[in-house]
């Protein structure tokens, strides 16, 4: 990777002007600014909270920092283009984001329900943003302002950057910069990408002429002269395939050139002279392409929208080419454009890091919505990210395809400054910083003992099957950090939040030590997810005894410490790959373990992550794929009788589910699992009236003290839900907006409560 020019050495000479304590979202605040126009207008389904946990924020506060006159227009009512026109016309461009979350994800169950509200909205009420936002606000932009141009960004553009299955439609969509009309997506952190887009728009370049940034996405007519292509195939061979590609062919052209064979002629005379000149790119040792001139073309919108197994070839191609360090451009055909997307951005440095969240943030909503609590920003204010990226690779998981599996960290000043800033300035702090965490809160400072076996290496995981040889597991820079931060003034506890990565937990034992005897507030979340190995592997996460064992070293530091303590392990129903067996198998384990769960989650494909191309496919991307019966296929659950039945498995105790599960039990042949004894699994009788009451939360504390405890089930990318009634002991705030599922980030909606027995 080269070596870019530092965030903050690019700053512009207008960047001295002193920052606005909002940035402005009408024209009154343009006018107390002294502005008579915007530069750029972020364009955003959430409601505008200047914190760095909101995406608006922190692009549009390192823009203003870089020098920019940055508006924001949030929410905004879609149904005509007058609400887009509410700032005036922006000198260089409209940045649109859907939000913190993908709209459809944020508006609609994993039932494909609609959501009765929206934590990312004043008062938490649903129906703020349409669905598919970001090419509705895309839309309404180019009404609004026909020649200005149209920067598509956030979770939504970024895990929709290519051909992709809809989860809502239950199809593949082609990308959305097709769909939106946008002249250029970035995907991913885009801090660096948006950025040097500015400056360069500034400058005077035109959109159409910038293509050379990582992280961005375009249409493009050609390959452009000097690039090599290859074919995904010689790369990944899915089985049954076209013959091998000469490399120095546009395959393009060849598809062209197809046409004119089957019309018969001169194309048709030379095939046997082409075919001796025929080449297989990865059997010649003497060939060395320059990979920052190399595109891989993947699969047609076309194909994959009708071949499974090439859309599963396709997620496979791409998640190969996620790490900055080797990964190559791709392009995709979609009729007659083509997508082409440059590689990942490069990582942001430390000092980068600490200078995107040292930027003045007013760390509140903005004033115009008066006293209207936004639940997202109660959950995260009190919290602090100290880092992003993962390098777990879960397949249900969009982490790695959107922030990168690589940490990005944060000084520990930097940190520091932040506790003291929420300590002093933000309203209500009573010296309780909820959360210092991020996707996973356990990564922060770990990495590949090398950077050049890191640069090099392409593996989804760095964790799965095992823990990686190369992977430094210290956590004495986090435990050092967790010492500092609660010795402050004025602060009386840190909770940790975040999910944890338990099996790296256990690499250190101090850090666990740490963790329990000073940062649990009575209950600690981790995501053992499952208890088979068959979904565990398609899941890329580690067997139940790596639980087994993090939960041994846990109590016994609980009791050391002298404390009552209690892990809330999660837990996802009908995942790829899980059978009926495997539920009934964790259906039991729960109750050897005493564990009853109030709700549960399933399994909600989002846009681009593995796990939801084995949904679509019935393939696993994780292997070699082929058209041939050997290949590996994946069991998926898609009929909600089956889904139900799978989330039944999960509240075994519901006497509400007795009769599915007795049903189910005998035609599996495991009726002796009916009945009264110990081992057996529910009742043979119906009770008359009986229902599983759920217990009131305000009450679990009570209940632990009891000998009770309790867990959760949850799944990803759900957004946070808050009832008032929580405290930070019992389930802290986590950070909004990464969107993902399965481990870690945007758990909210998706927790569910439960009492162990």
């Amino acid at each position: 990777m080269q070596t870019p020019t530092p965030l903050q050495d690019l700053a512009s000479f207008n960047a001295r002007r002193d920052p606005a304590p909002f940035l402005p979202m009408s024209r009154q605040e343009m006018e107390q600014l002294g502005w008579d126009a915007c530069d750029i207008i972020v364009v955003t389904g959430d409601a505008y909270v200047d914190h760095p946990s909101f995406g608006m924020a922190i692009i549009g506060r390192l823009l203003e920092a870089q020098g920019f006159r940055v508006g924001i227009i949030a929410q905004p009512d879609w149904h005509s283009a007058d609400a887009f026109k509410a700032l005036g016309k922006p000198r260089l461009f409209f940045g649109v984001a859907a939000g913190n979350m993908d709209s459809m994800i944020n508006r609609y169950t994993a039932d494909r329900k609609k959501r009765s509200d929206d934590a990312y909205t004043p008062g938490g009420k649903a129906g703020k943003r349409p669905d598919r936002a970001s090419l509705v606000y895309s839309q309404r932009c180019r009404e609004a302002y026909k020649d200005v141009p149209i920067i598509l960004g956030g979770i939504e553009g970024s895990l929709r950057r290519i051909a992709h299955y809809d989860y809502w439609q239950d199809k593949v969509r082609r990308s959305i910069l097709l769909d939106a009309r946008a002249d250029l997506l970035l995907y991913g952190n885009a801090e660096r990408a948006v950025v040097e887009l500015a400056h360069r728009l500034d400058a005077g370049e035109a959109v159409e002429e910038i293509r050379d940034i990582r992280g961005t996405a375009f249409v493009r007519k050609d390959t452009p002269e000097g690039w090599m292509e290859i074919d995904s195939t010689r790369i990944d061979r899915p089985g049954k395939i076209d013959k091998i590609i000469n490399p120095y062919v546009n395959t393009r052209d060849l598809a062209a050139c197809e046409i004119e064979r089957e019309k018969g002629g001169e194309t048709a005379e030379m095939d046997a002279e082409d075919e001796l000149q025929v080449l297989h790119i990865e059997s010649s040792p003497r060939m060395r392409l320059d990979r920052a001139k190399t595109v891989i073309r993947i699969p047609s919108y076309e194909k994959v929208s009708k071949d499974p197994v090439l859309y599963a070839h396709a997620n496979r191609v791409l998640h190969l080419e996620t790490n900055p360090g080797n990964a190559r451009a791709l392009v995709q055909l979609h009729g007659d454009q083509e997508v082409w997307l440059n590689p990942p951005p490069i990582p942001l440095s430390m000092e980068e890091m600490d200078y995107v969240f040292d930027l003045s943030y007013a760390r509140v909503p903005h004033p115009a919505y008066g006293k209207e609590e936004i639940p997202a920003y109660k959950m995260i204010r009190f919290s602090v990210n100290i880092m992003r990226g993962c390098f777990g690779g879960c397949t249900f998981c969009s982490i790695t395809e959107h922030e990168g599996r690589i940490i990005q960290n944060r000084s520990q000043d930097s940190i520091v400054r932040e506790i003291k800033e929420i300590r002093d300035k933000v309203p209500g702090f009573t010296g309780v910083i909820s959360d210092l965490g991020g996707p996973t809160a356990n990564m922060y400072r770990l990495a590949c003992k090398s950077r050049e076996i890191e640069a090099a290496c392409r593996k989804p995981s760095c964790v799965y099957p095992g823990i990686c040889q190369n992977l430094n597991t210290d956590h004495s820079s986090l435990t050092k950090l967790y010492r500092e931060a609660r010795s402050l003034k004025g602060i009386k506890k840190i909770l940790i939040a975040s999910g944890l990565r338990y099996d790296l937990a256990v690499e250190d034992p101090e850090y666990v030590r740490e963790l329990v005897t000073h940062h649990v507030g009575g209950y600690l979340k981790i995501a053992p997810e499952h208890t088979e190995r068959g979904p565990l592997d398609k899941m890329m996460k580690p067997g139940i005894g790596t639980y087994d064992a993090f939960k041994k070293m846990f109590e016994r530091f609980s009791a050391e410490a002298g404390k009552e303590q209690y892990l809330i392990p999660y837990f996802i129903a009908a995942h790829p790959g899980t059978t009926d067996e495997d539920m009934m198998n964790l259906a039991l384990w729960l109750k050897t373990n005493g564990f009853k769960a109030d709700q549960v989650q399933a399994f909600y494909p989002s846009p681009m992550a593995s796990a939801t191309a084995m949904y679509h496919s019935g393939r696993n991307p994780l292997r070699r794929l082929s058209y041939k019966k050997s290949s590996e296929k994946v069991e998926t659950v898609k009929g909600e009788r089956q889904r139900r039945l799978h989330k039944a498995f999960l509240r075994w105790h519901d006497p509400e589910n007795w009769p599915l599960l007795r049903e189910a039990l005998i035609a599996m042949g495991r009726a002796d699992l009916i009945g009264d004894g110990e081992h057996q699994l529910i009742p043979k009788d119906q009770p008359d009236g009986q229902a599983y009451n759920a217990p009131r939360r305000k009450n679990s504390r009570q209940s632990a003290r009891a000998g009770k405890g309790r867990i959760q089930t949850q799944h990803n990318g759900l957004p946070p839900r808050d009832d008032g009634s929580r405290k930070p002991r019992s389930s802290a705030p986590r950070k909004p907006g990464t969107q993902v599922q399965g481990k870690s980030k945007s758990r909210g909606k998706g927790e569910r409560k439960a009492r162990r027995v």
